[in-house]
């Protein structure tokens, strides 16, 4: 798939674009830092959405090669703008260049979802075309981790010179993707984006909401816990490489799921394991347990991202599938947030917090069986 190699050279920019700024606000939470500026992370991770949602899907959807053309605007934007940044490493204007780059990744994130349909042979593929997509950056991403913090030793300039590199090879590898053309109506546009608020799509985006809350939760949940028991940054490094290893294995293995269930079942089943995971690490405790139930988190949010993708990807008409991802992803971001806002500002104990996580999944799996009857 062309969209792959474009794909790939993103993950590498992404990857030694976060190595150059890991002392930043924006990428990075250290479990020792004030409350406060914990907050305003949350804030400032919220806010590109608020830039997204009412302009860009509409855009996206509304010009003809708008996905395409997306991509490769989206990815120069971000080479000019890291060139930018370069030499303002020690300035305040880096804090709006990276706001502006924070945007341009949740863009390019709608118009790569909204592509993949339109690049795959039949409907039962958008599951694997998606896992592959999410492997893909986390193998490449991991593999250009090792040159980026090479050049970070240097200098944290050389490896933003690497991320600008990556990403303006992304753009000009854009141009050899297909174009695409939103032919459907306004009327039959309006019709059948009615029609998306049927039970599928519904439980589907009620699921990934909370599959998202409760990863939101559990990583502010678990970084100030770890603080708190005085267990240092070590455990909680482990924990998000634990984490971001499930979620390539997750990512992996959904092709094969989707085989032998469907997606509706996917996200079900992502709930369960979660539910039962929650219950027991809140039985048991100790930080085992919680390093165990974020991993185990991941994946199967991961897994329940995927299919629930596929789902909006099959049931949406083309001409609003760029605004239907936005609208999701607004309200997804924003369940993360308020669930990460609960665990900055209530401080539970390490089994209490993992308890909540499987007592919030049983509930809405139980919600969801019942209404599936």
């Amino acid at each position: 798939m062309r969209l792959g190699r474009v794909h790939a050279l993103i993950a590498c920019g992404e990857a030694s674009f976060a190595i150059a700024l890991a002392d930043s606000l924006f990428l990075s939470i250290d479990p020792d830092a004030a409350r406060s500026k914990v907050l305003l992370f949350l804030a400032i991770s919220l806010a590109p959405f608020a830039v997204v949602a009412p302009f860009i899907g509409p855009i996206i959807d509304r010009v003809p090669g708008g996905r395409r053309f997306t991509v490769f605007l989206v990815n120069f934007l971000r080479c000019i703008t890291v060139l930018l940044m370069i030499s303002r490493l020690d300035s305040m204007t880096l804090f709006p260049l990276a706001f502006i780059s924070l945007v341009l990744s949740r863009t390019y994130a709608v118009s790569k979802t909204a592509l993949v349909p339109t690049l795959v042979p039949n409907e039962q593929e958008l599951v694997a075309a998606n896992g592959k997509l999410g492997l893909l950056a986390g193998i490449i991403g991991f593999i250009a981790s090792v040159p980026a913090l090479l050049l970070q030793l240097i200098d944290s300039r050389a490896t933003l010179v690497m991320s600008a590199a990556m990403f303006g090879l992304a753009s000009f590898a854009s141009l050899q993707l297909p174009r695409h053309v939103a032919t459907a109506s306004k009327i039959i546009s309006l019709i059948k984006t009615k029609d998306l608020q049927g039970s599928l799509v519904r439980h589907a985006a009620i699921s990934m909401m909370l599959l998202r809350g409760v990863v939101g939760f559990l990583f502010f949940h678990v970084a100030f816990w770890l603080r708190d028991e005085r267990a240092g940054t070590a455990w909680f490094g482990l924990a998000l490489g634990l984490s971001s290893l499930a979620t390539m294995f997750a990512n992996g293995i959904s092709p094969l799921i989707r085989r032998v269930m469907s997606e509706r079942a996917m996200v079900t089943v992502s709930l369960a394991i979660i539910s039962l995971t929650g219950i027991i690490s809140g039985v048991v405790g100790g930080i085992t347990a919680g390093i165990i139930l974020i991993a185990v988190a991941n994946a199967m949010s991961s897994i329940g991202r995927l299919a629930f993708e596929s789902i909006v990807q099959r049931e949406t008409p083309e001409a609003n599938r760029a605004r239907m991802f936005v609208k999701f992803e607004t309200r997804n971001q924003l369940v993360w947030v308020s669930s990460g806002l609960v665990a900055v500002v209530c401080t539970f104990p390490g089994a209490v917090g993992f308890a909540i996580v499987g007592i919030a999944c049983a509930t809405g799996l139980i919600y969801f069986l019942l209404l599936k009857k």
